[in-house]
């Protein structure tokens, strides 16, 4: 079977992993409503289309803290993708580096931050943990250009599959990043595995004052992952954030926040132009790229397509998916009447909002 759109490497993926693995990759916390709505605001979002405008050449390009990258879509920090794929977090930054792009490497990876940094892209470092000042110095010896610090998580959301499959790593992998400080192994236990391991991981009293801390440790940027108010939007300007990632950990913490698409305009509006903002959450088509654009973010960052992509077909899986959704982006452009993505504007798209004031102005 041809695969014609992103979203159909989900079936592929289930079909191909352990029932513990997929479940550990496409659930949501609890009720999952957010889940479902991380993809379902995308399509109340319509687009005003602009005709009669020479689409004949279409610049994609944007710059990301002054890296030019072929066009505004990343690949978001996900966890354990050895579990996926033999080749794990390798694939998925070589991929990354043939489309011209940035991949985030998350700091439970089943790879180890040099190991990733030898394949190319310039990537970022996420999460925080009592180990950071060492992971942060690896990160930057190893030629990372980025921190994205995930800032949504002082405790794990209940994913209730994991503790019905009572999730672990599987035991030919580890957490390569804490290998050396006896972090790198997580125990079997009565719910999720995972669930245990973090609550001895993470620091619950991270706050903003650790985010100015961690600029006095390094010279990177610090982008903040997991904002969805215009009040953390401020503080994090205020904290010295380089950029925001508007994130609800791919709907996999508190359940009930809204989807990150409608979250992202307060969130733009609060930053003032001051750092960038970007998206994570919900992307599957070219079509959710140019309405985010089109609400003010700089770029998204896509989470599962990768993973669903990575299982069914290693590198290839996810250089195809980044391929379709670009050229779906380029798509959109073109039938919008936009060759740049500066000439993406905010009246190229009407949201249920704009409607309700319509409405409110009859």
């Amino acid at each position: 079977m041809e695969i014609t759109n992103v979203m159909e490497y989900e079936a592929i993926a289930k079909q191909k992993l352990p029932k513990m693995v997929y479940d550990y990759y496409a659930s949501g916390a609890e009720d999952q409503w957010t889940l479902q709505e991380n993809r379902e605001a995308f399509s109340r979002i319509l687009f005003r289309p602009r005709i009669l405008i020479d689409v004949s050449n279409i610049d994609m390009t944007t710059t990301v803290l002054g890296f030019k990258i072929s066009m505004p879509i990343m690949i978001a920090p996900t966890a354990m993708q050895k579990m996926a794929h033999p080749d794990g977090e390798y694939a998925t930054a070589r991929a990354a580096s043939a489309a011209g792009t940035i991949m985030t490497l998350s700091s439970w990876a089943t790879s180890s931050v040099e190991e990733v940094a030898s394949t190319g892209p310039e990537s970022a470092s996420s999460n925080f943990t009592n180990v950071v000042a060492q992971l942060v110095r690896r990160a930057e010896k190893a030629g990372f250009k980025a921190i994205a610090l995930t800032v949504d998580t002082p405790r794990l959301g209940r994913r209730e599959d994991d503790i019905k499959n009572r999730f672990t790593l599987p035991p030919f992998l580890t957490l390569k990043n804490f290998e050396g400080l006896n972090l790198g192994k997580m125990d079997k236990a009565n719910d999720s595995g995972l669930a245990s391991y973090v609550a001895g991981q993470i620091d619950r009293s991270l706050s903003w004052k650790d985010v100015k801390w961690l600029q006095t440790i390094t010279c990177m940027p610090i982008f903040v992952k997991g904002v969805l108010t215009a009040e953390d939007a401020r503080l994090a300007v205020q904290a010295g954030a380089a950029g925001i990632i508007v994130s609800n950990h791919g709907a996999r913490q508190l359940d009930y926040v809204p989807a990150t698409i409608t979250a992202l305009e307060e969130v733009v509006k609060a930053a003032q132009g001051r750092v960038p903002v970007f998206l994570d959450g919900g992307v599957r088509r070219g079509t959710d790229v140019f309405k985010a654009l089109a609400l003010g973010a700089s770029g998204v960052f896509i989470g599962r397509p990768v993973l669903f992509s990575l299982a069914a077909e290693g590198e290839a899986g996810v250089r195809k998916v980044l391929q379709m959704l670009r050229d779906e982006f380029e798509l959109t452009m073109a039938l919008s009447g936009c060759t740049s993505l500066k000439e993406i504007t905010r009246n190229h798209i009407v949201t249920p909002a704009d409607m309700h004031r319509a409405v409110s102005r009859l």
